[in-house]
């Protein structure tokens, strides 16, 4: 078959049309692959700080914080510092209320 696609245009077409079909579709799945990757690592950088993933959400949204998970994802891979701020002021905001 693969020696085929390079002389017989009908084979050659049919796997153009299947090459297209299949980048289409990668595009779409690469953003999924991206959005989970962001969330385990975010999940990972919460549980050392004792707090699981959805009450961290939960309190970004308490708190009026407006930080994608993409960004969230780079601070904790990148500036734990930093993601342990956010962290300690989501947890000021939930003893406050």
């Amino acid at each position: 078959m693969t020696a085929r696609r390079k002389n017989v245009y009908s084979v050659a077409k049919r796997s153009v049309f299947k090459a297209l079909t299949n980048a289409y579709s990668g595009r779409k799945q690469k953003k999924r692959d991206f959005r989970s990757l962001w969330i385990v690592r975010i999940n990972a950088a919460c549980r050392a700080h004792g707090i699981p993933y959805n009450r961290f959400i939960n309190g970004l949204k308490t708190a009026n914080i407006a930080l994608n998970r993409k960004s969230l994802a780079d601070m904790a891979v990148n500036d734990p510092a930093g993601f342990e701020q956010v962290i300690t002021k989501i947890q000021r905001e939930a003893v406050a209320k």
